[in-house]
């Protein structure tokens, strides 16, 4: 069963929580980057999307895309153990898709460390390619997979009806 829950746009009293959740579900065993302080330079940061999806008053995930021309890089993205397969993380990935798209964003890249196969999966069932390992990506000392979804093909092909 899915459960409840409602996107925004973050404010900047939702950065420890975004920072809290990026340490503990994306950044485990690779130091702390994405601190308090920089997760609000990025609320602030007028190229960069912070979503997040809140079940109830509680935070449920984030997302974090970041926009150049006609691409975008997700920077940042998790949900919470509880709430996962529950419809959360793919309603915050389609939310971040479409105003990635609304923006004229043609291509959407992301990173994934190269040992999260689960990470990556979902990024694959939701149109992403592996595209790319990137070495040493993480703290010089994991790799990546570079994934991207082509929203320019998508978005050119004839509709009819």
């Amino acid at each position: 069963m899915a459960d409840s829950f409602a996107i925004r746009l973050a404010v900047h009293a939702d950065a420890p929580g975004i920072a809290v959740m990026s340490r503990d579900l994306i950044e485990t065993g690779l130091g702390w980057r994405w601190t308090p302080r920089a997760v609000a330079r990025l609320i602030r940061d007028r190229t960069t999307n912070v979503a997040v999806a809140c079940c109830g008053a509680r935070m449920a995930g984030f997302g974090v895309m970041q926009y150049a021309d006609d691409e975008a890089r997700l920077l940042l993205f998790g949900v919470r153990p509880l709430h996962r397969r529950t419809g959360v993380g793919s309603g915050l990935l389609a939310w971040l898709e479409e105003t990635a798209v609304v923006a004229g964003i043609e291509m959407i890249f992301l990173e994934a460390r190269s040992t999260n196969a689960i990470a990556r999966a979902f990024y694959a069932a939701h149109g992403y390619r592996e595209l790319a390992m990137v070495p040493n990506y993480y703290s010089s000392s994991e790799d990546a997979v570079r994934m991207g979804k082509d929203f320019a093909v998508a978005n050119a092909s004839p509709r009819f009806g």
